[in-house]
């Protein structure tokens, strides 16, 4: 694997031998921004974005003419530019996969979740003193790890188009839930989800693309799940308070498994818990901080920063919802994608 460095001395190699004679301090500081662009891309393993840059820089190069190397350094410039819009994780927009609307409303069977009751009992530490929810992943033993993958085991067998609607959505939390862990616990240690690079493409990583599942004949995704079902079916912005990314951003991992009868209070209580935490919603130096998850999904919570603002209000404490109701300011947002564990 190509090494930061490694990849500054080639770009750096290639601007030297194919662009001597680029005129202007403009273009020159381009390429020496390359240091600061370089390192956000091989900190989500993205290392094959040199091969593109190579390939640009010589065919262009063989003209010499000052104008190809203005766009040979333009041309690094975006590839750059591209890679670095990538790191910001743009959320896919909710996008309707219209076999999954089919339900059966009297069906009155429910779906066992016991097994992520227990896993959950014995691995998620709900008592942190960070008011974050943690896994304990170092401690999972083997055969409870095998517990988890038998019951995500089960809940692909199951076909759930015959079930009804409140039990489809309890299934599809809990499997995303679990799932999740699954991922994590395949490839631990990792310092974060962002490591985990088994989607397919060039430009993805992470591994919400990667077809994990497979439930009534179809494959599935993480991505699937929560943007081609979730989304689109319930079109309730609460379900960004259930669905856990493995993150110390994201909202806290519910510490029992969602069903039919809890659904309502679970996620009522997901969102006051993380409006009211500082990841969440927060004030510094008078200006308002909040999670990157009401830019990402800004459609979900009326598409508007007015929208969010009426959302996070509704949730927030009588404090914070006096400072939000009088705030006429900008808006910045964070998000920490450090995994979630003790």
């Amino acid at each position: 694997m190509l090494s930061h460095a490694g990849f500054l001395s080639r770009c750096k190699a290639c601007y030297r031998v194919h662009s001597k004679d680029v005129t202007g301090k403009a273009t020159q500081k381009i390429i020496e921004k390359t240091s600061r662009f370089g390192k956000l891309l091989f900190e989500h393993s993205l290392t094959k974005r040199h091969t593109m840059i190579e390939r640009l820089c010589f065919p262009i190069a063989i003209h010499r003419t000052k104008f190809c190397q203005v766009i040979l350094a333009a041309g690094i410039a975006s590839l750059l530019w591209i890679s670095t819009c990538l790191t910001a994780i743009a959320a896919p927009k909710a996008d309707l996969w219209p076999k999954w609307q089919k339900h059966n409303s009297h069906n009155k069977q429910t779906i066992s979740h016991s097994p992520w009751n227990f896993f959950l009992k014995h691995y998620l530490d709900r008592d942190h003193i960070s008011g974050v929810h943690r896994i304990n992943y170092k401690m999972v033993k083997k055969e409870d790890q095998q517990l988890l993958s038998n019951y995500i085991k089960t809940l692909e067998s199951i076909s759930i188009s015959s079930y009804s609607r409140s039990e489809q959505a309890a299934y599809w939390i809990n499997l995303y839930n679990a799932l999740t862990i699954k991922v994590i616990l395949d490839h631990y240690p990792v310092e974060s989800i962002l490591k985990i690079n088994i989607s397919p493409g060039f430009f993805n990583f992470g591994p919400w693309d990667a077809k994990l599942l497979q439930i009534e004949g179809e494959e599935l995704s993480l991505n699937d799940i929560e943007h081609r079902i979730l989304r689109p079916i319930w079109k309730n912005p609460l379900i960004h308070y259930a669905v856990n990314c493995a993150s110390i951003g994201c909202p806290n991992l519910a510490p029992v498994p969602y069903t039919s009868k809890n659904m309502e209070t679970l996620l009522e209580q997901g969102a006051k818990n993380y409006i009211n935490h500082p990841r969440g919603v927060t004030f510094k130096d008078d200006e308002l901080w909040i999670s990157k998850i009401y830019i990402w999904f800004e459609e979900d919570f009326m598409g508007n920063q007015a929208g969010i603002l009426q959302h996070l209000q509704k949730y927030a404490s009588s404090k914070l919802a006096k400072q939000l109701q009088s705030y006429d300011g900008d808006i910045e947002s964070d998000y920490n994608w450090n995994l979630n564990e003790p």
